[in-house]
C-alpha cells in the first residue's frame, strides 16, 4: 500500500472496475430489495442535496446487497419540461439567433434530443463520482419509448373512467413562459408592498347604517379591480347585515356587482369588506364557487389588459349576457402599468381612501423569474377524490410507513384537502396529450390517432389535430416505481421488485411527488409504490442558511471531493452576478471562510460526513470541520491497515492447522467487534445513519487503532512470545480489520474496497488472485458466543493503569520515553492477578521497567498517585527529576496563574462591570477564575510533593 491515502488515485479506478464487472445489477437470488432513485432533472448538476440523498440510498443498497438481498437501485432522469425547453431555447438563440417558433415544433424537439444525447448526462456522470451503485444497464428516461407507453396508457384509462377531464379553471400562469406551472415551481418571496383602500359606491341609493354611500375595500392588486364580480362581507358582521343582497357600482367599469355574505371576509381586517375577483385569485375563486358569482377574465396570456373581458360561469361556460366591456384606455397595458394608471384614476375620482405600506409575499416562477398570475385557462385535470381515499388508507393501515412517523400528519393534512390536479402544460418538450380534435372542437382521447379513429368510428378523411399541450412532468414521474419496471407489460422485473422497498426523499416533495406516486401506483398496479418513505431534511450551510446561488453560499460536492482553489471558488460563487456590492460581499465572505480554498477530501470522507449528520428528518448544517475530521478518519484507517499488512503479509495468519493462542487483547477486540456489528446493524435498520457511522468511528479510532494495535505490539515484537500467540494476534489483526472494512463499505465504498483486496486473502475470505469484490461479501453478523465481558473488564483495567501512568508523566513533566517504576496497591482481590497476567502489556505500553504489587500501602515511598477504581497506581518520584529545576519551573507556573487570577478578581470586584456586563459575560469570567484557581492548586500540590523528595 502507498504510504499516504490518496483517494483520487483509487476512486475512479474502482468505480470503472465495478461498472465493467456489472457488480451493480441484481444478483437474481435472495429476497428482493429495491430503491427507485428520485429522477434528477436531465438538465441538472449534482448539488449538496442530491449528494446527501444519494449517499443515503447507496448506503442502504450496498448494505442490503451484502445481506444477501436481490438488490436493484433503479437509475433514471426526468425530462424536466420547463427547464430543458428553456435551456435549449437559449442555446438556439445564442448559436443561431432563432426562436423555437422559427424552427417549428418537430425541428425544435429534434434539437432537444440532440442536446440530451450530447450534454444531458452530466448529473449521471457526477453520480458515479459519488460511488452510486445504481444498475446502469437499466437506466431510464421519462421520455423514452417504454415510459411514453406507460404515460399514454394511464392517461387513456383515467379518461375512460372520467377521472381525467378538460375544463376552464384557475391555474398558476407564467406570463413569460406562457404555461401553467405547479405550486412546486412557484417561489414565494417576501417584499414591501402597498395596500390600496378604495371606495366602491353603493348602487340604487342604498347607504350603510352609518349613512355612508360607499363601501371601502382594500387590495394589493388594483389592476384586478376590472374583473371584480362581487364584494364579500362576513355573515356575522352586524355593520353590513342590511347590505347583503344589495349592489355596488364597480368603479371605472360601471358594472353592478352584488354584496354577498361569506366567511372569507375577515371582520377584524380593514373595513371588513373584500373585493371578489374569481378569475384572478384562488381564494376569490372559491368564494365565487360558493356564491355562484361569474368569472370575468381581464388579462391576456401576457398578463396585459384585454380589449374586452371574457365572462364564464364556474363550470367554464361562456356567459354571453354579461357585458364584457372594459375602459379602452387600459387595453394592452401590462398589468403593472395598468395598476399605476388605475390607482391614479381612482384618486382622480376621489375613490382612493388611503395607501398603506405592508409586508407581503409575491409568487414568482422559479424558472422565468416573473410574477405568477392566477389565470383562467383551458387545462386538463385529474379528479383526485377517488384516487386519494386508498392512498390515505395505505398510510393509515401501515402498508406505507413514514420515517420519521410525524411526516404522516403532513401527508394526511394535504391529502384530505386535495384539489383536482392540473396536468397540462403549454410547452413543446414533454409527453404530448394523447387527445385529438376535429374542426368542431370535439375531443377524442386515445393512444394514437389511428386508435382514436377506430375507437370513435371516424372517417379517414376527417382532419384531426393533436392537442398542443404536454403533460406536467409530475404526471410521468408519478408512474416512476412501476413505469421503470416495464409496466403496462407484466415483466419479471415488475413481479420481482415491485413494490419497491423504500423511497428516500426530501419533505418538500411529499405533496407533489410522493402522494401522487401513491395514488397512481395503487390505481394501476393495486400495490403501494414503496413500503417505507425515509424523509430527510435540507442540507444547509454552516450557519444554518439555505444554500442558494443568490446568497453565494453554495458548496459543490465535487469541489469538496477534488478540492478547488480559492479564486476559482470565488468566481463560481459570484459569476454572472449583476449586483457588484453583493458580489463583493460574497467574495469577502468566501475568502474569510476558505482562505486557502478547499483541499481535496475524497468521496468517502464526504459520504461519511453526510451520514454522520443524517438525523431523522431534521435539516443539517454542513460542517467543514467534520469533513476535515472524516478525511483524517480515512487516513487513520489507511495507516492502521498499513501496520496490519506490514506485520501480516508473508506471515502465518492462522489459516492453517497450526495452533492459535488468543491474548486478552485479541479476545477483547473480537468481543467489541461483535457489539459494534450489532450496534451498526440496528442503527441501519432504524435509518439512524448518524448512530451507525458514530459506532463505526468510535470502534475503529478509539478501540482498534488507539488501543488494540498498540496492544498487539508486545506480542508481535517480543522475540520470546510463543508462535501460537503471534499467530493468534496476526489472525485477529486481519480478521477484525476485514470485518471493519465490510462494516464500513456501505458508507465508505472506495477505501474499504482498496484495503480489503489486500487484507481479504490474509483473513481467508478471498483466495490469492481471486477476482472478488467487498461489495459482494456477507454483511458482518454479531456472534453472541464471542462476546467476552471478562475480557472487556480486564482490558478496561489495563487501559486505566496505562492512562494513569501517562497522566503522572504529564503532570510531573517526565519525558514520555523515560522508563519508570510503578507500584499497584489497595484495590480489589483480583487486581493482583490482573497485574500478573498483563505485566508484559503494562511494561511495553506504559514504558515501565518494573511494575509490582505492593501488599502494604504504608510502605510506599513518596510517589505520584492516580486512582483506577479503588486501586492506587504509584510512581515513586526519587531520582526521576532534577528537583531544583522542576521546583523553579513550577514556581514560575504558579506565579503565572496567580497573575491571571488577580486580573479576573479585580474585574469581578468592579461593581460597575458586574452590574452592566451581560450575565453570560460575568459567568464566563467566573468560570475562568475557577479554572485558574484549580490549575494553581494542582501546581502547588506538585510543588509540595517534589519539595518533599
Amino acid at each position: 500500500m502507498d504510504k499516504t491515502y490518496q483517494p483520487e488515485q483509487i476512486e475512479t479506478r474502482w468505480y470503472e472496475r465495478w461498472e465493467a464487472d456489472n457488480r451493480f445489477a441484481p444478483s437474481g437470488s435472495g429476497e428482493p430489495y429495491s430503491i427507485m432513485i428520485p429522477p434528477p432533472n436531465v438538465t441538472g448538476s449534482l448539488h449538496m442535496g442530491h449528494a446527501f440523498q444519494d449517499t443515503i440510498m447507496d448506503t442502504l443498497i450496498r448494505w442490503r446487497r451484502m445481506q444477501g438481498h436481490n438488490t436493484l437501485w433503479q437509475i433514471g432522469t426526468d425530462h424536466a419540461g420547463i427547464a430543458t425547453q428553456m435551456l435549449v431555447e437559449r442555446k438556439i438563440a445564442a448559436e443561431e439567433g432563432k426562436s423555437r417558433h422559427d424552427l417549428g415544433r418537430e425541428a425544435f424537439i429534434d434539437k432537444v434530443w440532440e442536446w440530451k444525447q450530447e450534454s444531458g448526462g452530466h448529473i449521471t456522470r457526477q453520480l458515479r463520482r459519488m460511488g452510486a451503485s445504481v444498475d446502469w444497464s437499466r437506466e431510464r428516461f421519462t421520455m423514452d419509448d417504454g415510459f411514453y407507453q406507460a404515460v399514454q396508457e394511464v392517461f387513456v384509462r383515467l379518461h375512460e373512467e372520467e377521472l381525467i377531464y378538460r375544463g376552464k379553471r384557475l391555474v398558476n400562469w407564467d406570463p413569460t413562459l406562457h404555461t401553467a406551472i405547479s405550486d412546486l415551481e412557484v417561489e414565494n418571496r417576501d417584499q414591501q408592498g402597498s395596500f390600496w383602500h378604495f371606495r366602491y359606491p353603493l348602487a340604487d341609493g342604498v347607504t350603510t347604517d352609518e349613512g355612508r354611500d360607499h363601501l371601502v375595500v382594500a387590495t394589493t392588486r388594483p389592476e384586478t379591480l376590472l374583473g371584480d364580480t362581487g364584494v364579500a362581507v362576513n355573515p356575522e358582521d352586524p355593520r353590513y347585515a342590511s347590505l347583503v343582497g344589495k349592489f355596488v357600482e364597480l368603479p371605472l367599469v360601471g358594472r353592478r356587482i352584488p354584496i354577498v355574505a361569506d366567511e372569507h371576509a375577515d371582520m377584524d381586517k380593514g373595513s371588513g369588506c373584500v373585493k371578489i375577483t374569481p378569475a384572478h385569485d384562488f381564494n376569490d375563486y372559491e368564494v365565487g364557487r360558493r356564491q355562484g358569482l361569474p368569472l370575468i377574465n381581464v388579462f391576456t396570456q401576457d398578463a396585459a389588459v384585454l380589449e374586452r373581458a371574457e365572462a364564464f360561469d364556474i363550470q367554464g361556460r361562456a356567459l354571453p349576457d354579461i357585458d364584457p366591456s372594459l375602459p379602452g384606455k387600459y387595453a394592452g397595458l401590462d398589468r403593472f402599468e395598468a395598476r399605476t394608471t388605475i390607482v391614479a384614476d381612482m384618486e382622480a375620482l376621489g375613490l382612493l381612501e388611503q395607501v398603506e405600506a405592508v409586508s407581503n409575499t409575491l409568487p414568482y416562477g422559479d424558472r422565468s423569474g416573473d410574477v405568477i398570475e392566477p389565470l383562467l385557462t383551458d387545462q386538463w385535470f385529474v379528479a383526485v377524490e377517488s384516487l386519494a381515499r386508498p392512498a390515505i388508507e395505505a398510510v393509515e393501515n401501515g402498508d406505507i410507513q413514514f420515517v420519521p412517523k410525524n411526516y404522516e400528519n403532513m401527508y394526511f393534512a394535504w391529502m384530505r384537502d386535495l384539489q383536482d390536479w392540473c396536468i397540462s402544460r403549454q410547452l413543446w418538450w414533454g409527453h404530448r396529450i394523447p387527445a385529438w380534435y376535429d374542426a368542431d372542437g370535439n375531443v377524442y382521447v386515445a393512444r394514437s390517432e389511428a386508435e382514436a379513429r377506430e375507437k370513435h368510428g371516424l372517417p379517414a378523411e376527417l382532419p384531426l389535430t393533436q392537442d398542443e399541450d404536454v403533460l406536467d412532468t409530475w404526471f410521468s414521474s408519478g408512474l416512476w416505481t412501476f413505469g421503470t419496471l416495464g409496466w403496462p407489460e407484466q415483466t419479471p422485473e415488475l413481479a420481482t421488485f415491485h413494490p419497491s422497498s423504500v423511497l428516500v426523499t426530501g419533505f418538500d416533495i411529499i405533496f407533489f411527488w410522493v402522494a401522487r406516486m401513491i395514488m397512481m401506483t395503487l390505481k394501476f398496479t393495486g400495490e403501494v409504490p414503496f413500503k417505507q418513505v425515509y424523509v430527510h431534511g435540507l442540507v444547509r450551510d454552516g450557519q444554518g442558511q439555505k444554500m442558494s446561488k443568490s446568497k453565494g453560499n453554495v458548496l459543490d460536492p465535487i469541489d469538496l471531493i477534488d478540492g478547488i482553489a480559492l479564486e476559482t471558488l470565488v468566481e463560481k460563487r459570484t459569476g454572472n452576478m449583476m449586483q457588484p456590492q453583493k458580489a463583493k460581499a460574497i467574495t469577502k465572505a468566501t475568502r474569510a471562510e476558505f482562505p486557502e480554498g478547499i483541499e481535496p477530501h475524497g468521496t468517502d470522507a464526504l459520504r461519511f460526513t453526510f451520514l454522520s449528520q443524517a438525523t431523522t428528518g431534521r435539516d443539517i448544517k454542513f460542517d467543514m470541520g467534520r469533513l476535515d475530521g472524516y478525511r483524517n478518519f480515512c487516513n487513520k484507517l489507511w495507516n492502521a491497515s498499513r501496520y496490519v499488512l506490514m506485520n501480516a503479509e508473508g506471515e502465518d495468519t492462522g489459516l492453517g492447522e497450526e495452533p492459535v493462542e488468543l491474548s486478552l487483547a485479541d479476545r477483547w477486540i473480537v468481543s467489541r467487534l461483535q457489539q459494534t456489528e450489532a450496534q451498526v446493524t440496528r442503527a441501519m435498520e432504524e435509518f439512524r445513519f448518524d448512530h451507525a457511522s458514530q459506532a463505526l468511528y468510535d470502534f475503529v479510532w478509539n478501540e482498534y487503532c488507539d488501543w488494540y494495535l498498540e496492544l498487539s505490539k508486545p506480542v508481535l515484537w517480543d522475540e520470546g512470545a510463543r508462535a501460537a500467540a503471534k499467530r493468534g494476534t496476526r489472525r485477529t489483526l486481519v480478521r477484525v480489520l476485514e470485518a471493519i472494512l465490510r462494516l464500513a463499505h456501505p458508507m465508505m465504498p472506495f477505501i474499504s474496497e482498496e484495503i480489503w483486496q489486500r487484507v481479504a486473502p490474509l483473513a481467508g475470505t478471498l483466495a490469492m488472485g481471486e477476482d472478488g469484490s467487498i461489495m459482494n461479501q456477507p454483511w458482518p453478523l454479531a456472534e453472541e458466543a464471542l462476546i467476552d465481558d471478562r475480557a472487556t473488564r480486564d482490558i478496561e483495567w489495563l487501559k486505566g493503569v496505562i492512562v494513569a501512568v501517562r497522566n503522572i508523566r504529564a503532570e510531573m513533566n517526565i519525558a514520555p520515553g523515560k522508563p519508570l517504576e510503578a507500584l499497584l496497591t489497595k484495590g480489589r482481590p483480583d487486581d493482583a492477578e490482573r497485574l500478573k497476567a498483563n505485566r508484559l502489556f503494562l511494561s511495553k505500553l506504559a514504558k515501565l521497567e518494573r511494575v509490582e504489587w505492593l501488599d502494604d500501602p504504608e510502605q510506599a515511598p513518596l510517589s505520584a498517585t492516580q486512582l483506577v477504581g479503588e486501586m492506587e497506581v504509584l510512581v515513586p518520584m526519587a531520582d526521576l527529576i532534577d528537583k531544583d529545576v522542576e521546583l523553579a519551573r513550577l514556581a514560575k507556573e504558579i506565579e503565572k496563574q496567580e497573575k491571571l487570577i488577580g486580573g479576573i478578581e479585580k474585574k469581578l470586584s468592579n461593581e460597575s462591570f458586574v452590574a452592566k456586563a451581560p450575565e453570560a459575560v460575568v459567568e464566563k469570567e467566573r468560570g475562568k477564575l475557577a479554572d485558574f484557581e484549580a490549575s494553581r492548586r494542582l501546581l502547588v500540590e506538585q510543588h509540595e510533593k517534589i519539595e518533599a523528595l
